[in-house]
C-alpha cells in the first residue's frame, strides 16, 4: 500500500502435505555504517576485496560470523547469503553469482555455471555435515536456491557457497525443533515496509547484532516498485531506485531485488538469521489485487505480464518455498510451543472499494481466496501448538475514524489505504472485506480457538490491539477473540512525515482520537520507524517495539519504545513491564 476473487487450489500447509517448522534501555545505542562493494567494472574473480567500512562493520555481527559483512566485498557473492523457511530437518539457502562481469542482475546473459554449497556445524567449517552443486545460469539470473534436509532439528549451522574457488561470506541458520518437542521460547525479529528512497536500514543493522533471535519474520513490502522520485522521505528521494524508472518487467524486477541486496545491513541480517517471509503489494505494485493495482496503469502493458514477472523474480531471488500450485501461503511449527501461519492477501483477493463503488461487507469478495481461507481456518481449530501465530501483511483489526478530525483523515487514510472521503472503512486491509473477516473471526469463536495472534506490517506506524467479534459492543463485552501486534515501517513514510510535521506533535492528536473511537486500540503510535522483536513462551506472547533515531542515517541508533504481551487463554492485550532480556 503506498501511504503519500478469486481462489487457488490447494496449498502446502494441508493436513496431509504441512510443512513444519517454525535488557532495555531508554537511550539511543550508536550504530556503524556498513558499505559494501558491487562491481561495475571488470575483476579479478579469485581476489577478495575488502573496503574498512566493511571490515569495521563486522563487529556489529556475531563473532562467529565476523566475515559475513563482507559479503558485498566478493564480486562474485555481490548480493550476499541468505536461509530462510527451517523446518525440522532443514532449511532453504539462497545466494545469487556473477560468473562474469556482464553477468549484471537482469541482463540475461552469462555463462551456466556450477555452485557449490556446504553446510558444517561450526564457522570454520571443520564439520561439514552436509554438501552438494547446484547449476545456475541466465535462465534463473545466475540465484541459488538449495532445499537442504538431512539436518538435525533445533541445531545451529553455518553454510557457504563456492564459485571457481571463490567462496561467499559465511551465513547462520537453525533449524526448528521437532515437531512435538518441549519448547520454552521462540523469538523473532518483525519487520516490514523497507522503502530505499526513503532512508537507511538501520532497523536491520540492530536486529543483525542481536544473538537472541530464533528468525526474522518479514511481512510485506521488501522492496519497492517506484521510479526515483516516486516515494521517498517526505517527498525527498535520500537513495535513488535502480533501474530509475518503475519496475515493469522481468528485468527491471531483477534488478530492484538486485539493488536491495546491495544494502549491508539487509545483507548482514540475511546472513545471520533465518527469514520466513511474505509479501504485500510493493512486490508487485501498490495496492495490488487478484485483477491488477493502483499503481498499474493502461500505458504500462498487460498486468498478468507484469505479475508474472514480478513473481518470476521474487521466487528467484528471496529464501522461500514455492508450492506446488504457485502458492506462497504456508505454515511453520516451533514444536508444541507455536505454529506460524504465513498468509498470501495479495493473488487472491477482490478488487478494493471505494467510496462510490463496492459494499465492503459484500459476501462475495474476499481477501484471502476460498481455499487459503480453508486452509487457514483449518490450520488454527486444528493444530495442538500453544499459539497459533499469522504473519498477516494488512491489519485485521478494525478501525473506525468517525472521531478523527478533518485535519487527519487524509494522511490516516493514505496510511490505512482508505479510498478519499470515506472513514468507514480500511478499505485495502482486512476492513474492507469484512465478511471474510468476519468468516474467520466466527470460527475461532465457534470452535473456541485460544492465542490466536496476527503479526502485522503495511501501515507504517505500531499498534496493539484486542481483535472484537463486534467492534460495536467490545466497548461494554470486551468481545475479544485474538490480538494483534503491528510493527512500524523500516523506512516508509508515516503520519508526521506525510504532515511534514515534526514526530510527536499533531499525531498525538490524532492518536488520542483514535483511541476514544476505538476501545479495543491498546497501543497506537503513528510516528516512528524501526522494528520490533516477538517473543513467545508458555505464558505469554509480548512484543517489544524499537525505533531509530534518524531513518536518514546511515549510522542511527535505536531506541526501545514500549512492550505489550497477551497472556495465555485470555485474548486480550496488555502492558509489559520492559523488553526480553
Amino acid at each position: 500500500m503506498h501511504r503519500g476473487g478469486g481462489s487457488v487450489k490447494g496449498g502446502f500447509g494441508s493436513s496431509s502435505d504441512e510443512v513444519h517448522a517454525i535488557s532495555g534501555c531508554d537511550t539511543y545505542l550508536a550504530g556503524v555504517s556498513l558499505t559494501g562493494v558491487t562491481p561495475t567494472t571488470p575483476f579479478d574473480r579469485r581476489v577478495f576485496l575488502k573496503s574498512s567500512a566493511v571490515a569495521g562493520g563486522a563487529l556489529l555481527v556475531p563473532a562467529a560470523l565476523a566475515g559475513t559483512a563482507n559479503a558485498a566485498a566478493v564480486p562474485q557473492f555481490a548480493h550476499g547469503v541468505a536461509s530462510g523457511d527451517p523446518l525440522p530437518d532443514g532449511v532453504l539457502l539462497w545466494t545469487r553469482v556473477t560468473p562474469t562481469p556482464e553477468s549484471a542482475p537482469g541482463s540475461g546473459v552469462g555463462p551456466a555455471v556450477e555452485v557449490r554449497w556446504e553446510v558444517a556445524t561450526d564457522s570454520a567449517f571443520a564439520s561439514v555435515v552436509r554438501s552438494g552443486a547446484v547449476q545456475t545460469g541466465p535462465d534463473r539470473d545466475h540465484t541459488v536456491k538449495v532445499a537442504v534436509a538431512g539436518l538435525s532439528p533445533a541445531t545451529t549451522y553455518f553454510y557457504r557457497f563456492t564459485l571457481d574457488g571463490v567462496r561467499s561470506s559465511t551465513g547462520r541458520t537453525r533449524t526448528a525443533p521437532s515437531v512435538n518437542a518441549d519448547v520454552s521460547k521462540l523469538r523473532l525479529g518483525l519487520v516490514s515496509c523497507s522503502n530505499w528512497q526513503a532512508g537507511y536500514f538501520s532497523a536491520y543493522r540492530h536486529l543483525a547484532a542481536r544473538t537472541d533471535l530464533d528468525g526474522v519474520l518479514h511481512v510485506g513490502d521488501y522492496l519497492y516498485e517506484y521510479q526515483v522520485g516516486g516515494f521517498g522521505a517526505r517527498g525527498v528521494t535520500i537513495r535513488p531506485h535502480q533501474p530509475a524508472t518503475e519496475v515493469l518487467t522481468l528485468a527491471d524486477y531483477r534488478r530492484r531485488h538486485a539493488q536491495y541486496k546491495t544494502d549491508p545491513d539487509l545483507t548482514a541480517l540475511h546472513a545471520a538469521q533465518p527469514w520466513f517471509i511474505t509479501w504485500d503489494d510493493h512486490e508487485y505494485a501498490n495496492d495490488t489485487w487478484s485483477g491488477g493495482a493502483d499503481n498499474h496503469q493502461p500505458n504500462e502493458g498487460d498486468w498478468n505480464a507484469r505479475k508474472a514477472a514480478a513473481r518470476q523474480a521474487y521466487f528467484e531471488w528471496m529464501p522461500v518455498r514455492q508450492g506446488p500450485g504457485g502458492e506462497i501461503y504456508r505454515r511453520f511449527r516451533w514444536g508444541r510451543l507455536a505454529e506460524l501461519s504465513l498468509l498470501d492477501l495479495r493473488s487472491y483477493r477482490s478488487k478494493q472499494t471505494t467510496p462510490s463503488s463496492g459494499d465492503p461487507a459484500d459476501p462475495s469478495r474476499t481477501i484471502t481466496g476460498d481455499a487459503q481461507m480453508d486452509w487457514l481456518k483449518g490450520g488454527l481449530a486444528g493444530t495442538d501448538a500453544k499459539w497459533k501465530l499469522v504473519g498477516n501483511s494488512v491489519m485485521i483489526t478494525p478501525i473506525s475514524l468517525g472521531n478523527v478530525e478533518s485535519r487527519f483523515l487524509e494522511s490516516l487514510g493514505s496510511l490505512l489505504g482508505l479510498p478519499i472521503g470515506s472513514v468507514a472503512a480500511n478499505a485495502d486491509a482486512w476492513d474492507g472485506y469484512t465478511a471474510d473477516r468476519q468468516e474467520l473471526l466466527g470460527h475461532l469463536k465457534d470452535n473456541r480457538v485460544k492465542n490466536t495472534v496476527f503479526l502485522t506490517g503495511d501501515i507504517h506506524s505500531s499498534w496493539g490491539a484486542d481483535i472484537p467479534l463486534d467492534r460495536s459492543s467490545y466497548w461494554w463485552n470486551g468481545n475479544s477473540v485474538a490480538t494483534e501486534f503491528v510493527t512500524t515501517s523500516v523506512t516508509s513514510d508515516n503520519i508526521d512525515d506525510l504532515l511534514k510535521v515534526d514526530p510527536r506533535t499533531l499525531s498525538v492528536a490524532a492518536e488520542t482520537a483514535l483511541y476514544a473511537g476505538n476501545w479495543h486500540l491498546k497501543y497506537i503510535e503513528l510516528d516512528s520507524h524501526g522494528y520490533s522483536v516477538v517473543d513467545v513462551n508458555p505464558q505469554r506472547v509480548q512484543t517489544d517495539w524499537y525505533y531509530v533515531a534518524d531513518r536518514l542515517s546511515p549510522t542511527s541508533g535505536v531506541k526501545y519504545a514500549k512492550s505489550l504481551a497477551t497472556a495465555d487463554g485470555t485474548q486480550k492485550v496488555k502492558s509489559a513491564t520492559g523488553p526480553v532480556a
